[in-house]
């Protein structure tokens, strides 16, 4: 039996849904479903020459890897690359083929610094080490059981803090992008990142299909949001946080617990069963708060990164 490695055909269903599927077993604590995976391959900004892989046995997608530039990073010249196969499927040279694509073509684009993230297993920690990558920072998976656990009484909301849902800004949520670009910032990574066009901004992220504007809660204060929790939902019951964050001025309020509890609580009130999330091992400040809720650490990734000479 054969394996190939050839680009994700977006309009074709069995590619994204074998693509999501692959994600699911492989990584089952980032929400993927044949809609998400499409979006992005549509809907990436044209700077980044996002191309997604596929590693395909005998008609059957068994690997997939996410290939693109950081283009939204001030320091030139990096490139991404996460690959997965199916745990069923490993040991057939899909992993190997898949990135020997995904650097020759980073490659050909200038990239000199390639990063991917790892799962911190064994198995996983030796191949990216076989072909020359080396461990940098890490991160854990949380998850926290929302139909059994019994989530923490909602925070008091302080005086002059209004509570919105992102559907409350669907007319307008410039508001939030700008929220969005200034958190962004503060996130622990080996990529500085900065959020600049409000067009690609509303395509790719206001506009994805996992994201839930109900269940999105944003800390308001004159109207403006300041602090808030991005939910995803794949619409099986899972729930996960995209992001939560506060503006500089406004830390140190309790806003980014707030916001997430009322999200957590308005995702239980809506049927979703299991809440996912993820943190830098380095974020001691939203690890807390996700033990406060009753998250638990259930796996974790570790950042590696080849030099490119």
């Amino acid at each position: 039996m054969t394996v190939i490695v050839r680009d994700l055909r977006p309009d074709v269903p069995a590619d994204t849904e074998g693509f999501a599927r692959v994600r699911h077993l492989a990584l089952p604590y980032i929400l993927f479903t044949a809609d998400s995976v499409r979006h992005n391959a549509l809907h990436s900004p044209p700077e980044a020459r996002y191309r997604p892989l596929v590693a395909e046995e005998d008609g059957e997608v068994i690997g997939t890897a996410q290939v693109h530039l950081a283009h939204d990073s001030a320091e030139p010249g990096q490139g991404l690359v996460n690959i997965y196969v199916r745990p069923d499927r490993t040991g057939r040279g899909a992993g190997g083929l898949l990135l020997r694509a995904a650097e020759e073509y980073l490659t050909a684009l200038g990239a000199t610094r390639l990063l991917s993230w790892v799962l911190d297993e064994p198995a996983n920690r030796a191949f990216a080490e076989r072909h020359g990558y080396r461990g940098s920072r890490s991160a854990h998976f949380l998850r926290l059981d929302l139909a059994g656990a019994d989530l923490p009484a909602l925070p008091r909301t302080p005086p002059g803090v209004e509570l919105r849902t992102a559907a409350d800004f669907a007319d307008d949520p410039r508001p939030l992008f700008e929220l969005d670009a200034q958190t962004m910032r503060d996130e622990p990574s080996d990529v500085d990142c900065e959020y600049a066009d409000y067009d690609a901004w509303l395509e790719q992220d206001w506009k994805h299909p996992l994201l839930d504007r109900d269940l999105t809660v944003a800390a308001c204060v004159e109207g403006r949001p300041v602090a808030f929790s991005v939910a995803y939902t794949d619409g099986g019951g899972r729930y996960s946080t995209a992001m939560t964050g506060t503006a500089r001025v406004h830390r140190g309020r309790g806003l980014a617990k707030l916001v997430k509890a009322h999200s957590l609580h308005r995702a239980r009130a809506a049927g979703c069963t299991e809440a996912f999330t993820g943190n830098d091992t380095g974020n001691g400040p939203m690890l807390a708060i996700n033990k406060w809720f009753g998250y638990e650490i259930c796996a974790a990734e570790v950042r590696h990164v080849r030099e490119l000479g």
